[in-house]
């Protein structure tokens, strides 16, 4: 009996332990399981679309590689095939939507990287497909169509002339992205022959999408920002009251307005009209970096974004720590704070749009290669980045900027625009300061949202607004 019962505590540990490697096999399995379904769910058309997956090299010699359209119907990007089934990929449009579009030659950029797994598909009718097999005949890719409109395309390109910079043109109601444009810029036709020089250093990087990957400080159009944390510290901007003087010093730091205005006694509208520094360093030192930082990334800043296209996060670095100088300089638009005018153009068309952003579209279909309907991508909600109560005295405040402020070149056109323009100084300020204007048209129902940077070319007043000018002009009158 002695010698049973001193078995039976080690029979015990081995059963337990078999019951242990049994839950440990079991919670491997439901992990397993639990990667499939994620990687099917969320990395799978990431994976896909890598330039990196080998896999794409063998779907491309299956599949001659699809059309990029635009909305209005015009084609992008194409694969003409000689007699030899030489395939050969063709831009119509040459360097006018070469960022966003990109190229599928010495890798893949733009739409051609982000759009591959569409562009490497086939839903042609199953019955070609089984003849091609047969023969050993590649089958046709799909075509992509996206949100993208030759007309305000062109016109953002042709505003933006010679100058480096970038321009991006949205509808607040939908998140439809209709023009991006980043120069300098590059034919990618011939990207192949070009290569060399296009990647060597000091060639002003010309492959770089300036709308999403260039980082600026954002001058005074961050003052949209202020103006929303010092709305919701406030509640209004009925009380407000500061008299210019064309400088201000807090702390031993001294902010200047621009050329050393004076602009006197100003309430808020007049203020911000204004671009008056003082005012709004002395609001941003007033709310301190906390209050500050919490709405810049209430609207976004150091956030992912919702952007169909490869983009870098905008910057705010205030926190613990940092002094009331770098609080105002941050509260301006100067400081450390860096943003793409891609997000500028989210801020903008989400105060358009009742506080509410869209989410950024660039893709409204695939169609097979004889047109046949493959799917539709409709316009969805992202995020409300403030109260319907706070855009619309962004609003109101962005009107003001038209009829009596820095962008009233334009006023007294068919259609209303509310704004703000920027000037922002950057590096070592050896050249010109970049010049900003965010806005958007037809105020009281939105039409198009539009975010200019122009790099070292002036003030936003004097720049920008020309360009905004004659973007909106091509929306309402060609």
């Amino acid at each position: 009996m002695a010698r049973e019962s001193k078995n039976k505590p080690r029979r015990a540990s081995v059963g337990k332990e078999y019951v242990i490697a049994a839950y440990l096999f079991v919670a491997l399995f439901v992990a397993l399981i639990g990667y499939i379904v994620y990687f099917n769910i969320q990395l799978r058309d990431d994976l896909l679309s890598s330039a990196y997956n080998k896999r794409q090299d063998a779907q491309e010699e299956r599949v001659i590689r699809g059309s990029i359209v635009s909305s209005d119907g015009a084609i992008l990007a194409k694969t003409e095939v000689d007699g030899e089934a030489n395939e050969k990929r063709v831009y119509p449009f040459e360097n006018i939507f070469a960022h966003i579009v990109g190229y599928s030659t010495r890798g893949r950029s733009g739409l051609e990287a982000v759009l591959n797994k569409d562009l490497l598909s086939s839903h042609e009718a199953i019955i070609d497909q089984v003849q091609q097999d047969i023969k050993a005949e590649k089958k046709s890719g799909d075509t992509v169509i996206t949100t993208l409109d030759t007309k305000m395309q062109r016109a953002a390109y042709d505003a933006l002339g010679d100058y480096r910079g970038a321009i991006v043109v949205m509808e607040p109601s939908t998140g439809k992205i209709l023009a991006m444009v980043s120069k300098p810029d590059f034919n990618p036709n011939n990207i192949a022959y070009n290569w060399e020089e296009l990647v060597a250093e000091g060639n002003n990087s010309q492959l770089l999408n300036r709308a999403t990957q260039g980082m600026y400080a954002p001058g005074s159009t961050f003052k949209v920002v202020t103006s929303l944390a010092y709305l919701k510290e406030h509640g209004n901007v009925n009380d407000f009251y500061f008299d210019c003087e064309g400088e201000i010093t807090i702390e031993g730091h001294t902010v200047h307005c621009y050329n050393n205005n004076v602009h006197g006694g100003e309430d808020y509208f007049e203020a911000f009209a204004k671009s008056c520094n003082g005012a709004f360093a002395e609001i941003g030192a007033d709310l301190g970096w906390n209050k500050m930082r919490a709405t810049a990334e209430q609207v976004l800043f150091n956030e992912t974004l919702p952007i169909p296209v490869p983009y870098y996060k905008s910057k705010f670095t205030l926190e613990s720590g940092s002094g009331t100088p770098l609080v105002m300089q941050t509260a301006i638009g100067q400081g450390d704070t860096l943003t793409t005018p891609m997000h500028m153009a989210m801020i903008t068309s989400a105060i358009a749009n009742d506080g509410e952003l869209m989410k950024p579209m660039v893709l409204e279909g695939v169609e097979s290669a004889a047109g046949e309907h493959v799917k539709t991508y409709e316009p969805s909600s992202y995020k409300r980045l403030m109260t319907a109560e706070e855009s619309q005295i962004l609003k109101n405040l962005m009107s003001a900027v038209v009829t009596e402020g820095t962008a009233s070149h334009l006023s007294e056109r068919d259609y209303t625009v509310a704004g703000k323009t920027g000037t922002a100084d950057h590096g070592d300020m050896q050249g010109a300061p970049h010049s900003w204007f965010i806005g958007f048209s037809n105020v009281e129902n939105p039409d198009i949202a539009v975010s200019i940077i122009v790099e070292e070319s002036g003030t936003g007043s004097e720049i920008a607004v020309p360009l905004a000018r004659r973007i909106f002009d091509a929306y309402y009158y060609e």
